[in-house]
């Protein structure tokens, strides 16, 4: 048989897209209650589920894990054979089943009530026994799978997706959690980096600081930029106070304009007024002052009104720590 391909897909994603706006007109205070219970618990948010809905019960417990709600799946079966000593009395338990009937789920039930757990129920069947055992039950019934045999769960799963997601989103917002709460949950992914490495974390100081006096000559000037290899070195004068910044480019500049560079002071080569931040800044707010005045590295102080600088941060230092 000649199958078009893309139709067949399109009929699947109207399916599965149809799924989802039906639950809107199914969000009432029972979700409302869902929310409240997550919120107000004391433990974690349990996750059970056999087969598809299973594994969509994992990926619902990792998304509330990671929005600050702490979360595992248990696997049913294997909580009827030990497992179950990870349950504590304060968890809430969400219950996936889209008949509502599945036997291992139906088993985990007298544990539930003798621990005293609260029983969130996710089915498709508001009148199964998992649904009726509920403190709450969500329901994510659905006309139809998008499985031609209207046999593999397909509409079913996603609409029970999406429910995870809104609660999860609910709860974010509930609880007021922020960038900076999600990134210290996800220290090592790009958001992290940029929300909480800090600019003392990435800088040179001590001896790997560029930095010569105002009276010192060029060719001294062009060692201490070549050896750093940063490309610029800070101009200090006697207190050493920050006064001035020599770049490559400052170099080349220079070199167009003096024959007799070499013996020149660096007081006679500098840019005065160079760019600073403190090193308690993010990184990213070095970036984006880097940006603002198109250059590659900023000097870093103690803090604002210092005049001793205690370091530099380079462009090519934020790039490998893939804040930029």
């Amino acid at each position: 048989m000649d199958v078009n391909v893309i139709e067949e897909a399109k009929r699947v994603l109207r399916i599965e897209a149809q799924s989802i706006l039906d639950l809107l007109e199914r969000l009432d205070d029972q979700f409302t209650k869902a929310v409240d219970l997550l919120y107000y618990c004391k433990g974690r948010v349990v996750l059970m589920g056999m087969g598809k809905s299973g594994l969509v019960g994992r990926k619902i417990a990792s998304t509330f894990a990671s929005t600050g709600t702490p979360a595992f799946f248990l696997h049913p079966a294997e909580g009827l054979n030990g497992d179950f000593g990870m349950l504590a009395k304060e968890d809430v338990v969400i219950g996936i089943s889209n008949s509502g009937e599945t036997r291992e789920l139906l088993e985990v039930l007298p544990l539930l009530k003798r621990y005293g757990n609260r029983l969130i129920a996710l089915t498709g069947n508001k009148r199964s026994t998992l649904a009726t055992a509920g403190d709450v039950h969500l329901d994510i019934a659905v006309k139809e799978e998008a499985c031609p045999l209207n046999l593999a769960p397909t509409a079913s799963t996603t609409a029970t997706l999406a429910i995870g997601d809104a609660l999860a989103v609910a709860l974010m917002v509930k609880r007021g959690f922020k960038k900076e709460d999600f990134a210290l949950l996800h220290p090592g992914g790009a958001l992290g980096k940029r929300l909480l490495l800090r600019v003392v974390e990435l800088m040179h100081s001590g001896e790997a600081f560029p930095k010569v006096f105002e009276r010192a000559l060029m060719k001294d000037v062009i060692f201490e930029i070549t050896s750093k290899r940063l490309g610029v070195t800070a101009v200090c004068n006697e207190e050493g106070h920050l006064v001035g910044v020599i770049t490559d480019g400052d170099l080349r500049r220079a070199l167009e304009k003096y024959e007799d560079l070499l013996q020149r002071t660096a007081a006679a080569v500098m840019t005065r007024n160079p760019k600073w931040i403190e090193k308690d800044a993010l990184a990213a707010q070095a970036v984006q002052k880097m940006e603002e005045y198109s250059i590659t590295s900023l000097f870093v102080f103690e803090k604002a009104g210092d005049k001793v600088p205690i370091g530099i941060i380079h462009l090519h230092d934020l790039l490998k720590a893939g804040v930029v």
